[in-house]
């Protein structure tokens, strides 16, 4: 069952935050990282996890005494199951941690096309469902999809059929676990972390191919998304929602 409302009046804006716990799984890099940054600044305790203990490490460093962090596997249930066991409370979760092949139904292996399922889409799914007896009832979740799940890019069908499903997810979640909030958040192509990590010539390829097909003709940054997920943490009013930071890329 949700906690009790904390005995402090209710909050709205990023001063809702100040005392809070924010849980971040694959909050050592890219968007998490920068709502790691954001959530301390508002004054709240901050819950890294992921994979990698370096990074872990040195991003709970960056962001300051507020951080704290865990490893974790999001794929591992054993692993998510420890991590949350050791939680006292969650008051906010965002999941970022998945990893994954996209391409064509024809080309990929079916391990391959089933990977975003199976860590994107199930990764979130059981996150949730060991963060739920523990979260507060005035808290939220918002779950991590992609502007691919509205307006494929090009041909990625189980990709893109995965953040279709978490949009999903995220409404039905939030009919279940009410009072606590569930929401969505659903950007486009970031210039950030992720891509960082790709090949030069995809990347400038698609970054490219990404502003012409965007209304503002650019790209996100790591930071307009992080700013995205702290307004639904603090938006009391806002669940069973899907916004998307995508500069106008689904409307085109």
């Amino acid at each position: 069952m949700p906690q009790p409302f904390p005995d402090a009046a209710h909050h709205h804006g990023d001063d809702g935050l100040r005392g809070r716990t924010v849980v971040l799984i694959g909050g050592g890099s890219g968007i998490g990282l920068r709502v790691a940054h954001r959530a301390a600044a508002a004054g709240a305790r901050v819950v890294l996890g992921g994979r990698t203990p370096e990074r872990l490490a040195a991003a709970a460093e960056q962001v300051g005494e507020a951080a704290t962090w865990r490893t974790v596997d999001v794929t591992d249930r054993d692993s998510l199951a420890g991590f949350f066991a050791e939680l006292d409370r969650v008051d906010h979760l965002f999941t970022t941690a998945a990893s994954y092949r996209v391409g064509p139904m024809l080309k990929l292996s079916d391990e391959d096309a089933e990977s975003p399922f199976a860590s994107k889409f199930w990764g979130q799914y059981h996150a949730v469902r060991l963060a739920a007896p523990k979260m507060a009832a005035d808290g939220s979740v918002v779950l991590m999809s992609g502007a691919a799940g509205a307006r494929p890019p090009a041909p990625a069908p189980a990709y893109a059929a995965c953040n279709a499903a978490i949009e999903g997810l995220g409404r039905g979640l939030a009919l279940e676990l009410a009072p606590v909030r569930v929401n969505v958040v659903s950007p486009g192509t970031v210039d950030g972390d992720l891509w960082a990590r790709r090949p030069v010539e995809a990347r400038d390829a698609a970054f490219e191919q990404y502003r012409r097909d965007t209304v503002l003709h650019r790209l996100g940054t790591e930071d307009e998304i992080a700013h995205a997920v702290l307004f639904l943490f603090a938006n009391g009013f806002t669940t069973g929602s899907t916004l998307y930071p995508d500069g106008g890329y689904t409307l085109r």
